[in-house]
């Protein structure tokens, strides 16, 4: 019973000193034993989003926003707003010796509707386990280089250049060396033209990176090997990403990405179709930003991106540029403007500005 007493003190002493340290330093940091400490981190962002254009709207740009046309045929204007909080996540991180276990969600999971309570589901973000050199579970594919991802109040931001998923994998790092097997997905149409099946992704896809770094910032090359092998179609895909972040003056820096290859759905979410009768297509898309600090909190940052495929003709293009006030050291607001442009091979070419301002509190 005084063990229990203790360890029960223990922990309530760490939650108020936790409390306590909320104002310097966003999270909270539970000492529960010697060895093992839970913490728990997040925000809520709520975003007001207005679209003008013939691109539909979504709560986020991706690569596949297809022309709608009326009964007339000319294309419709889609014009649009929304204000929402899905992009608000929470995560936890359980610490035992060398053992890690993180997850976390947002509530991009779809449910609900806007007539009533506009309720959204949770959705598993990363969920992994991570021990001396290893890791395993949901998270970002190693092909991902996230300070390469330019800092937008879009979600995704410049999404068509940009190699942007997570998913199930067992990853091996030694060093700037990381070598993992990730879950397969087959996308696209096979041979006969008709949807790619899945059933036969009895191979996992295979990544390679390594990441320079120092002072300077970092510069990560990398490449994907996707093997699809059914009954309709053999064929191997084989994608290459450079990508990194260059500080420059001041707290300034440079984020770039460069894809090319057959790098199928790891780049510009879902632009490239994959496989387009049963041939992988080549995929070129890069994505380029620069970050300025006006002052400590208050940034700025430009950002153009754009993805060319070869055998699907589509051409997307997605270009804004910011403004993020800190107003507290955990709360800040933003404004956004941002273009997106489709021009795909023999269709008419369809585009839509957006203005979007934010709100963030991270804690």
């Amino acid at each position: 019973m005084l063990l229990k007493k203790q360890k029960l003190t223990k922990i309530t002493m760490a939650v108020i000193l936790a409390g306590a340290a909320a104002s310097a330093q966003a999270g909270y940091k539970i000492q529960i034993t010697d060895k093992d400490t839970i913490e728990f981190g997040g925000f809520i962002k709520a975003d007001a989003r207005y679209v003008s254009g013939e691109i539909a709207y979504r709560d986020f740009w991706i690569g596949n926003n297809p022309a709608n046309f009326d009964s007339a045929g000319n294309i419709e204007d889609k014009s649009q707003i929304k204000i929402h909080a899905k992009e608000s996540r929470f995560s936890t991180k359980y610490t035992h010796g060398d053992v890690m276990a993180f997850i976390e969600m947002d509530f991009y999971g779809g449910g609900g509707n806007e007539i009533i309570t506009n309720s959204s589901n949770p959705r598993l973000r990363h969920a992994f386990i991570k021990y001396d050199k290893w890791l395993m579970g949901q998270t970002w594919s190693t092909f991902v280089n996230t300070s390469a991802i330019p800092e937008t109040l879009d979600f995704a931001g410049t999404a068509v250049g940009l190699a942007f998923n997570r998913q199930g994998q067992i990853r091996y790092t030694n060093g700037g060396l990381q070598i993992a097997i990730e879950n397969p997905e087959t996308t696209g149409t096979d041979i006969n033209g008709d949807l790619a099946s899945t059933e036969n992704d009895s191979i996992a896809d295979i990544i390679g990176k390594y990441t320079f770094k120092g002072d300077w910032g970092n510069v990560s090359i990398g490449a994907v090997v996707q093997k699809v092998d059914s009954d309709v179609s053999d064929e191997t895909g084989v994608g290459y990403s450079i990508a990194g972040k260059i500080n420059t003056v001041g707290k300034d820096d440079i984020r770039f990405q460069l894809h090319g290859g057959q790098t199928s759905r790891y780049v510009g979410i879902v632009t490239s179709l994959g496989l387009v009768n049963g041939e992988f297509e080549d995929q070129t898309a890069y994505s380029v930003s620069y970050r300025h600090f006006w002052n400590d909190s208050d940034r700025s940052s430009i950002f153009y991106g754009n993805s060319d495929t070869e055998l699907s003709g589509r051409n997307r293009t997605q270009y804004g540029i910011n403004y993020m006030k800190g107003l507290t050291k955990h709360l800040s607001v933003g404004v956004e403007y941002g273009r997106a442009v489709q021009d795909d091979d023999d269709v008419a070419s369809i585009s839509s500005d957006y203005l979007q301002v934010s709100a963030k509190f991270g804690f």
